[in-house]
């Protein structure tokens, strides 16, 4: 089974919970990871706690601090989500979907390489 706060990171989901400003607490920090004096002289990693659940999602995507705000915030409103919705949200479920599609596409190009082993077999087969 899937942990339900690892399913968070699908961008078309609408009907998601809303999150208010006053339930947010917002940092400004300096990020982590490559980057050099880049990364190391700015803050512009945003660190958003959601104060009712205590999720916290740290977001240093993009050198933009107005970019990292909006994108922790998505983040943010779908692990709020999933955290009050459970197997219910949508963003569970559009997880689900595509895990099982990537195991039906997996499915079949095993069945494709067997039939051309079997197929090279035939044909080593007739040349003897």
């Amino acid at each position: 089974s899937l942990p339900l706060l690892q399913a968070a990171g699908k961008k078309n989901s609408l009907n998601l919970l809303e999150l208010s400003e006053a339930e947010l607490e917002e940092q400004f920090v300096r990020g982590d990871g490559p980057g050099g004096q880049a990364t190391n002289k700015t803050n512009n990693c945003v660190v958003l706690k959601h104060i009712p659940s205590g999720i916290v999602v740290k977001c240093h995507q993009t050198r933009s601090v107005e970019k990292n705000r909006k994108i922790a915030r998505e983040i943010l409103q779908e692990k709020v989500d999933l955290f009050y919705k459970g197997e219910d949200s949508d963003v569970f479920k559009e997880k689900k979907a595509s895990e099982k599609q990537k195991l039906e596409k997996k499915r079949r190009a095993k069945e494709n390489l067997e039939r051309k082993k079997l197929f090279k077999e035939m044909q080593q087969l007739d040349k003897e």
